[in-house]
C-alpha cells in the first residue's frame, strides 16, 4: 500500500516504518500519534501516548484474546490492568482513559516505563540512516538528545522527564497528516493485520478485531426464530425454560469474539439475560453441544417440511451461510439426528477447540 508523495517530506523513510516490527509497540504508538495530532495536539506526553495504546490494544488483548507479541509489555500492561481495575472486557475506550489519568498502581508505572525505553526512539530508525549500531545503546535521555541533532525527523524531544518527556510532531508533518488521515490510518491498519496474522495464525478474522465490533445485523435470524415458536416450542440450551418472542437473543455458541462472523451453523436463540450471562465466553462443550444440535435438528426438521419457515431460512442463508459446501453437509434434506449432528459437530468442534486454545473461558449456566 502506497502513501500519498510530499515534495518536502521523507515519505520513503515513513514507508519503511514498520519494517522490522518483532512487537506491537511501534503500530500503537505511531497509532495514538495520529489520534492525538487528530484531536489538535503537536506537543504530547509520553504518558498520553501510552494511555493510548493501552486504551487502543484493549479489545484486542481482553475480549478478542489476540496474542501482541512473545514477551509483550503493551499485552501485560493491558492485562494487568484488567486483574486491578474491575474494567469489562468490552469497555468503552473513555472510560480506559479516564481511569488511567488517575491510576497510580506501581506494576502499571513501571510498565509504562518500559513501554518508553524503545519505541520513541526506535520508530523513527527508517530517519536515521547515519545512527551505527551502537549509536543506539546509550542512556534514554542520551538518545534523545543524540535524535534532537538530526535533521527532517518526523518528531524531536522537547523536556525529558520520565513519563512526562514529550514530543513534538514538526509542522510539515501535522499538514500531512491532517490532509493524508484516513489513508495513513489504512496503511496502519494494513500494516497491523498482517503482524497480527503471524503472530495469531489460527484466529480468524483478525480484520475485524481492530476495534470494537459495530452492530451485528441479525435480524432475519431473529424473525427465523420467532417464526418457528410461532409453530412449535423451543428451549432454551443452558437452561431448558421454553423461550417466549418477547424474550428472545440470538447467541453465537463460539463467541463472536473469536469467530468475528455471523454464520448461521453457530447461531441459536437464547434469553437476554442468558446471553449477557455468557458474554464471550465458551459454553462447556460435553454439557451444551447436544441440547445445542438438538435444538438446530428441530428447526432443521421444521424447515425442511414448511414452506414458510424453508423461506425465512433461505433468506437468513443469503447473509449467514457464505460456504455452499457447509450448507450442503448441514442442512441437506433427508438426514436423520445421526447424521446431522455428525455434520455440525464436524464443523463446530475445531473452531471451538481453536478458542479454547486461545484462553477462552469454559461456562456453565448458573441460575439467577
Amino acid at each position: 500500500m502506497q502513501l500519498p508523495y510530499s515534495d518536502e517530506l521523507e515519505i520513503k523513510s515513513l514507508s519503511r516504518l514498520f519494517d522490522n516490527t518483532s512487537e506491537c509497540y511501534k503500530f500503537f504508538w505511531f497509532q495514538a500519534i495520529i489520534t492525538k495530532v487528530i484531536e489538535g495536539q503537536e506537543v504530547i506526553a509520553f504518558t498520553d501516548l501510552i494511555d493510548e495504546m493501552v486504551a487502543e490494544s484493549w479489545y484486542m488483548v481482553i475480549e478478542y484474546h489476540l496474542n501482541l507479541g512473545p514477551k509483550d509489555s503493551l499485552e501485560a500492561l493491558v492485562k494487568h490492568l484488567r486483574n486491578i481495575s474491575g474494567l469489562k472486557p468490552s469497555e468503552k475506550k473513555s472510560v480506559i482513559l479516564e481511569y488511567l489519568k488517575t491510576c497510580d498502581d506501581k506494576e502499571v508505572l513501571r510498565l509504562k516505563r518500559v513501554l518508553t525505553l524503545n519505541v520513541p526512539y526506535r520508530l523513527q530508525s527508517p530517519f536515521l540512516s547515519t545512527f551505527k549500531t551502537d549509536s543506539w545503546k546509550v542512556r534514554p535521555q542520551v538518545l534523545a538528545e543524540r535524535i534532537n541533532r538530526e535533521k527532517n525527523l518526523f518528531y524531536y524531544f522537547t523536556t525529558y522527564d520520565g513519563l512526562q518527556t514529550a514530543i513534538k510532531v514538526q509542522p510539515e508533518w501535522l499538514r500531512y497528516i491532517h490532509q493524508n488521515q484516513e489513508i495513513l490510518k489504512g496503511w496502519l491498519q494494513y500494516n497491523m493485520i498482517r503482524y497480527l496474522q503471524k503472530r495469531n495464525p489460527s484466529v480468524p478474522g483478525i480484520a475485524d478485531k481492530l476495534s470494537p465490533p459495530q452492530t451485528r445485523k441479525l435480524g432475519k435470524v431473529i424473525n427465523y426464530w420467532k417464526l418457528i415458536l410461532e409453530l412449535q416450542p423451543v428451549y432454551e440450551i443452558y437452561s431448558g425454560c421454553q423461550l417466549e418472542k418477547t424474550d428472545i437473543s440470538i447467541d453465537h455458541f463460539v463467541p463472536w469474539s473469536y469467530v468475528a462472523h455471523d454464520e448461521f451453523w453457530n447461531l441459536h436463540p437464547t434469553t437476554k439475560s442468558i446471553n449477557s450471562s455468557k458474554s464471550n465466553s465458551l459454553p462447556d462443550w460435553g454439557k451444551y453441544f447436544q441440547p445445542f444440535c438438538q435444538q438446530e435438528f428441530r428447526s432443521y426438521q421444521l424447515m425442511q417440511k414448511n414452506a414458510q419457515v424453508h423461506k425465512a431460512f433461505e433468506s437468513c442463508a443469503k447473509e449467514h451461510i457464505n460456504n455452499e459446501e457447509v450448507k450442503r453437509r448441514i442442512y441437506r434434506a433427508g438426514q436423520s439426528y445421526t447424521e446431522f449432528s455428525k455434520e455440525l459437530e464436524e464443523v463446530v468442534l475445531p473452531v471451538y477447540m481453536s478458542a479454547e486454545n486461545c484462553g477462552f473461558s469454559n461456562w456453565v449456566y448458573e441460575e439467577g
